[in-house]
Formats: structure tokens, C-alpha cells, sequence
């Protein structure tokens, strides 16, 4: 169906694509991937129109094209979801899918032809519970992006491009999502799907092809290479390096947090001992608990009830300010609605917990940031970039450097790599058991059980707002998902 050959792009005289080729074929699922910087998203620009090549070629069924413009690439059949979805809340699913090519009679929006149309996509592609007339801002992530897929679906695509599709999404959201690529494949389709969740290459795509420094590494099918190569492929190294090495019984120390008796509307019951040195990790299901759980403990959606400790010192549940002053820190899920202001530099950014929640006991951190910057790698141009030019995963390092720059004794991280490529994550992972070694209790959630696994130095399961049961290290995957699920299976089964 699709052939590129020999694509090469610069800007401002940098190769960023080298003589990369991919083809794709009707009905296949063909995974792309790659670091942050390996050229992936470029070359699907370079395919959506979005970008002229310097040299090479575009084949469409035989058909060799040279797009100027992304109106092309739509009319020839391609079609591009972006990681940011291009939306408009406030308006209905069917304006969404047919904003800017509104079917007319006598002149005006033919809205019930409009509608009817819609309607068709949604049941072709067979989702339920949303109908034409639904407003956008009334539907989860996860079904605003059923819309990008249903939008791109009435222009007749032919070539489906998704980046990063399931990133912002939880599992079970993320295997809505598979079921509907792969209802899609089988209408005869062809997807390239850029992912960094290599399960999920793995389990939806028939082929994967790595980029490394905008070059072609490798193609093959997905199942007849594993996890490793692909890994080294892109980053040089074996999967097992993604890992440090967890704690020994002496590297952990005192107690630095507990709580009693926790609870409030989305919780109960939490009794919690969190230790220096230690890193502890949080599994469940979506809605079990967990992110309300990090939100307690920082204040921003805190305890009504029980009693919590900070050093010993009693923590009298308010707000995040007094959690901030009580030595804990949170990295929220959402860098970009809650742990960035997109719009400010890195040094703004790094400095903004420290500027807003001045401490007596800590000096600014001013002098110390460029020391704070280079510990977390970050990867910038500078201190005057803005954050929202960074890529993922140097988004995610400054927000940890500027919890760092407050100097915290706990620190809580929520889903710490979600969107982020191998590389970065390896350099997260690493920088979070350095913080555990320098004596922080570190709380991580995170839905990607096999980090979960290789990160924690033992794992407390959550279901239905309660602590369900702990692990020890090395717990495995089906260890997990049996605390996370029996409460469920005694309510539901026969």
C-alpha cells in the first residue's frame, strides 16, 4: 500500500532523517520506533505533508507523490492523530468530525446529514456511548481520541499514522484502543503506530521498525524478535540495564512518613510506612485508589480522617503548601496541565516550587541550578528554553528538578515515565534509586507493571480505595493482579 524510499530532511543544515525507507502493506499494524530525537515524528510529517523531503520518494499503491502541503497527503488518503488531539471541546463529536467540511444544502450546514454520517463512522468502527450530539469536553481521554480516529476515518484514509496514542491513557482505556486498531486493520488499513510501550508493539503490531539518530536500524516482525534486540537497537543496551540494582535489607533506614487509619471519600483504611532508602510502589487497577492516595498524602486532596507523621512529627492534613514544608513532593501524572507552566523557561520552571514555598532552613536553590539540571540530564538548550520545546522526557526531568531544588525527605511520584522513550526512562529510573540511596522515601505508582516490578523494593496493591496486600520484591505480574482483582472476583463471581 505505502512505500517511502530514501527519505532525507534538514533544518538549518541538520540531517535529521537520513536516506530513512518503510513500507507498509493493507490490513497491517506496523509499529515505529525509537529515542526522543530518532526521527520518527518527522518522518511521519515528512509523510502527512507536513514536511518536503530533500530527497526520496512517496508510493502510494504504485503511485509516486510529492506532497507540498498536508491537504495533499489527506486527499491522497493519509491520515495523522496527533499526541495533542486537535479538538474544539465545546462543540459537538459530529462538528469535530466534520469541522471544515461540513456537508451543505441550499447553502446552509446540513447538520442531520452530518449527524447520520457520524453516526455511521461510530457504529462502522463499533463504539458505544457516544452519540453525534455529545460535547467533546463531556467525554474522557480516552474517547476524545475514539473522535481523532472517527474524524480521520470520514476523509477516507487509506494510511493511519498514531503518535504515541495510548500515552495519556490508563489500561484498560489502552485496550479499548488496541481492540479498536485492530477492528481497523481488519477493514483493510494500514496503521504506523509510534509507540514507547514496547508491550504493546509487541501485542498489536505485525511489524516493528527502529530509528535511531534519523536513521533506519531495523525492521521485523514482531514475532520473530523479542524485547532485547529491539532495545539494543535503539539504545545499545540489554533490557535488564533498564533496572538499578533494588536496595539491601542495611541500605534501608529510618521511618520518614506513616499513616494511620487514613481515609476520606475516595479512601479507607490506609495504614502506610514509608522508609528511608526505600522505594515503594503502588499497583491497581484504574480507580483503585492509587492516584488519590499520592493526592492525600501531598494535601491536594487530602485525609479526613487518621493521623500522619513526617519525621516522626505530626502533619496535620491541609493543603499542599504545608505538605511542601513538611518535606514531600509529588510528580503528578499530568506534566503539562499540573507540573509544568509550559510557557516559562527551565530555570522559572526548576525554581518554582522554591520561589512560591520559601523555606528558613533551605537556601535558594538560584545558585545550585545548574548542578540541579545537569544531575537529572536534562537535554536543553539552554536555561532560557522553554519548557514546551522540550521533548517528554526532559519535560519530566524538570519537574523533578524542581521538587529536588525544595530539597524534600519524601517524594512521591505518579506514573514517572508515561510518554517518555527508553532512554529516558532508564536515566529516570536510575535518578530515582540514586534519591532513595541519599536517604528519601520515594512512593511511586505506576500502571506499567513490569517497572513497577523492577523498580520497587516491595509493592502494595491497591483495590477499591483500600490497601489490598503487599509484596515482597520480584513479586510477579500475576501476583499483582490477583490482589488487584479479588475483590472484585468475590463480588462478582457466582
Amino acid at each position: 500500500m505505502l512505500a517511502m524510499h530514501g527519505v532525507s530532511k534538514s533544518f538549518l543544515g541538520v540531517r535529521v532523517l537520513h536516506g530513512v525507507s518503510l513500507d507498509l502493506a493493507a490490513g497491517e499494524v506496523h509499529a515505529l520506533v525509537g529515542e526522543n530525537g530518532a526521527g520518527k515524528s518527522t518522518l511521519m510529517k515528512v509523510l502527512a505533508g507536513e514536511h518536503v523531503p530533500d530527497e526520496g520518494a512517496i508510493v502510494l499503491d504504485g503511485e509516486e507523490h510529492h506532497f507540498t502541503h498536508p491537504a495533499q497527503a489527506q486527499a491522497a488518503g493519509i491520515g495523522i492523530i496527533h499526541q495533542e488531539f486537535a479538538l474544539l471541546p465545546h462543540r459537538t463529536v459530529a462538528e469535530n468530525v466534520f469541522l471544515g467540511r461540513e456537508p451543505t444544502r441550499y447553502g446552509l450546514v446540513d447538520r442531520r446529514a452530518m449527524e447520520a454520517r457520524t453516526a455511521e463512522l461510530l457504529d462502522e468502527v463499533g463504539v458505544s456511548g457516544i452519540t453525534p450530539r455529545t460535547h467533546v469536553r463531556e467525554l474522557s481521554v480516552a474517547r476524545q481520541q475514539t473522535v481523532e480516529i472517527v474524524k480521520a476515518l470520514a476523509s477516507d484514509v487509506r494510511v493511519l499514522v498514531m503518535d504515541e496514542p495510548s500515552a495519556p491513557l490508563a489500561d484498560h482505556e489502552a485496550g479499548l484502543l488496541h481492540a479498536l486498531v485492530r477492528r481497523l486493520a481488519d477493514r483493510g488499513l494500514g496503521i504506523l503506530y509510534i509507540s514507547h510501550r514496547l508491550r504493546e508493539v509487541f501485542d498489536l503490531s505485525h511489524r516493528v521498525t527502529v530509528l535511531k539518530d534519523g536513521r533506519h536500524v531495523m525492521t521485523a516482525p514482531t514475532d520473530r524478535t523479542d524485547a532485547d534486540e529491539v532495545v539494543r537497537a535503539m539504545v545499545g543496551r540489554e533490557l535488564s540495564a533498564y533496572y538499578p540494582p533494588r536496595a539491601s535489607p542495611g541500605d534501608i533506614g529510618d521511618v520518614r512518613l506513616t499513616v494511620r487509619g487514613g481515609g476520606n471519600d475516595r479512601l479507607r483504611d490506609i495504614d502506610l510506612t514509608l522508609r528511608a532508602g526505600e522505594v515503594t510502589g503502588i499497583a491497581g487497577l484504574q480507580g483503585s485508589g492509587r492516584t488519590s492516595l499520592v493526592r492525600a498524602l501531598f494535601g491536594a486532596a487530602p485525609f479526613a480522617r487518621g493521623a500522619m507523621t513526617v519525621d516522626g512529627t505530626a502533619l496535620r492534613p491541609g493543603n499542599p503548601r504545608r505538605a511542601i514544608r513538611a518535606g514531600i513532593a509529588l510528580v503528578t501524572e499530568d506534566r503539562k496541565a499540573e507540573g509544568l507552566a509550559l510557557r516559562q523557561s527551565v530555570r522559572d520552571n526548576a525554581l518554582l516550587v522554591t520561589r512560591a514555598v520559601p523555606q528558613r532552613d533551605r537556601p535558594p536553590a538560584d545558585r545550585d541550578l545548574t548542578a540541579l539540571l545537569e544531575r537529572v540530564r536534562l537535554q536543553a538548550r539552554g536555561h532560557d528554553q522553554q519548557a514546551q520545546y522540550l521533548s517528554g522526557g526532559n519535560q519530566q526531568k524538570v519537574v523533578i528538578a524542581k521538587w529536588l531544588a525544595a530539597r524534600p525527605r519524601v517524594l512521591l511520584f505518579d506514573e514517572p515515565t508515561r510518554g517518555v522513550d527508553v532512554g529516558a526512562k532508564a536515566a529516570i529510573h536510575t535518578l530515582v534509586r540514586d534519591l532513595a540511596k541519599e536517604g528519601l522515601a520515594v512512593l511511586m505508582v505506576s500502571s506499567e507493571l513490569p517497572e513497577l516490578i523492577g523498580m520497587s523494593d516491595r509493592v502494595l496493591v491497591m483495590s477499591e480505595g483500600r490497601i489490598a496486600g503487599e509484596l515482597p520484591p520480584g513479586a510477579s505480574e500475576e501476583d499483582v493482579m490477583r490482589l488487584a482483582t479479588a475483590r472484585h472476583a468475590h463480588q462478582d463471581g457466582p
